[in-house]
């Protein structure tokens, strides 16, 4: 066995086809899915086996823990994103948009970490069996920093930038501290009174934000990137970062907004794990709900890789939506978003992104990026091996 792509041709197993029905046959030659015919693909008995199109995570910043599990720890930046790939492909992600803020907070969300990381991503590409893209999270009130985002957004290719305010306005307006100051404040490298004090230079200088965010925004256009906003939380912001260009509301936090971004014409992303505790942990409104009413085209892992797969149960269970529908908020909705059109679903001719799982355990048994082997374990593994 080699990291190139491998051609076989599984048999009696379960292949969830692009309209949800069941086939008993898969073919993967050449990095692609195959029709099967004339092919010379070696046969694998696939019986007690579930074949699944890959995950595209479209918004996850769990490669974070990867990268530095406490200060300091990590100081190669290469040996993160390897052990980050590693668990995506233990997790049946072939997609991996990597969720990376430009942020005035610090840390691990610093413009100095958004570098590092970005230049470590391009230097480790030719390694690379996932598809690791880079989403830019920039925050919308760091006016003077916005021809520095757009410089690295060039210099990177960057497709997929989404907007963020994380600044506690309300407090500041109130002319309290923001929760947890210290804590934030250590995270970020600077004191408690350094920290407020940037927190109100940037809220001080709110007036100024629409106008230059809008110029911001067509700027990105004009680079054709994709443009998202991060927790929409009324039907008038929607509209404000609608009519930026802005056609993806990631995580909206209201139903009110939800609708909004589906009358608008938009995409909406939920994060599985929202799915997974039946509502928000900020007490928004639940992803299940929204999924039941049809207010959703994608899940994202968010902070959290193995909850894509297991929200799929969870949706199943409480009525939101059946299987092929639930699997596709994992692969084709994602896809369509991105505009991925070569990947999504097991159809011929698409790049053989394949999740295998064990019918009796549910558990991930195998994954496949460009028909190339990123996981594999257990029984399958023996039957792949052994012929």
């Amino acid at each position: 066995m080699t990291n190139s792509a491998v051609d076989l041709s599984f048999e009696g197993g379960e292949v969830l086809l692009a309209d949800g029905s069941l086939g008993d046959r898969l073919t993967l030659s050449q990095g692609r899915i195959s029709d099967g015919g004339g092919t010379g693909a070696r046969r694998v008995d696939a019986r007690g086996f579930r074949f699944l199109p890959g995950i595209v995570d479209i918004h996850g910043d769990g490669f974070e823990r990867h990268l530095a599990p406490r200060r300091g720890a990590m100081t190669d930046m290469r040996a993160g994103i390897a052990s980050a790939e590693a668990d995506l492909a233990s997790n049946g992600i072939t997609t991996a948009v990597m969720a990376q803020f430009y942020s005035w907070e610090g840390g691990l969300r610093a413009p100095e970490f958004a570098r590092k990381f970005l230049d470590a991503l391009d230097v480790t590409r030719a390694d690379q069996l996932i598809d690791m893209r880079a989403q830019l999270r920039v925050e919308t009130h760091m006016i003077d920093d916005y021809a520095d985002m757009l410089a690295l957004i060039e210099a990177h290719g960057i497709g997929y930038v989404v907007l963020n305010d994380h600044i506690p306005h309300k407090r500041l307006d109130e002319g309290r501290k923001p929760a947890r100051l210290t804590g934030t404040a250590l995270k970020s490298g600077r004191s408690p009174e350094a920290h407020l004090a940037l927190m109100q230079a940037l809220h001080a200088r709110r007036g100024d934000v629409p106008c230059a965010l809008a110029g911001f925004a067509q700027r990105l256009i004009e680079a054709g990137c994709l443009i998202g906003s991060h927790d929409d939380h009324s039907a008038v912001q929607r509209a404000q970062f609608r009519a930026m260009g802005a056609q993806i509301s990631e995580f909206p936090e209201t139903r009110e907004a939800a609708e909004a971004a589906r009358s608008g014409g938009g995409h909406i992303i939920l994060g599985a794990p929202n799915v997974m505790r039946g509502g928000s942990h900020a007490g928004n409104v639940s992803a299940v709900d929204l999924i039941r009413e049809g207010l959703c085209d994608a899940l994202a892992s968010d902070y959290h890789y193995p909850a894509l797969r297991q929200s799929v149960g969870k949706l199943v269970a409480a009525g939101a939506c059946d299987f092929p529908r639930a699997w596709a908020l994992l692969s084709s909705g994602p896809a369509a978003i991105l505009g991925l059109h070569d990947r999504g679903t097991l159809s011929a001719g698409l790049r053989a992104d394949v999740l295998v799982e064990d019918c009796s355990t549910g558990r991930i048994a195998a994954s496949f990026a460009s028909g190339r082997v990123t996981y594999l374990q257990g029984a399958f593994a023996a039957r792949m091996l052994n012929g």
